[in-house]
């Protein structure tokens, strides 16, 4: 069944357009290639200049794990969480049926 990841990226002050780039420049490089990964779209929060959300959607929670498992061996996330100022934030959903 279909997920949705919503994911919020509290960056570093005044490195949200640096963020924005390397996210785009990430799915670009790495979202085709991914297993189940359907697509994601970036969205800036208005009153927090700060905060970027990233909004994905996979096959199945399965898929994500494998992705998240495989990012984590690789190091592919290393360049996104050195412009945090915190962890990341994923929430997983699913339509409700």
């Amino acid at each position: 069944m279909a997920i949705t990841v919503i994911v919020e990226l509290q960056v570093m002050p005044g490195k949200r357009d640096e963020l924005r780039r390397l996210l785009e420049t990430m799915v670009e490089k790495h979202g085709p290639s991914q297993r189940g990964f359907l697509g994601s779209t970036r969205y800036e929060v208005l009153d927090d200049p700060d905060t970027l959300i990233e909004i994905a959607e996979w096959e199945s929670v399965e898929a994500r794990v494998a992705h998240m498992e495989d990012a984590a061996a690789t190091g592919t996330y290393a360049p996104l969480v050195e412009l945090l100022a915190a962890p990341f934030r994923a929430t997983v959903v699913r339509e409700l049926r």
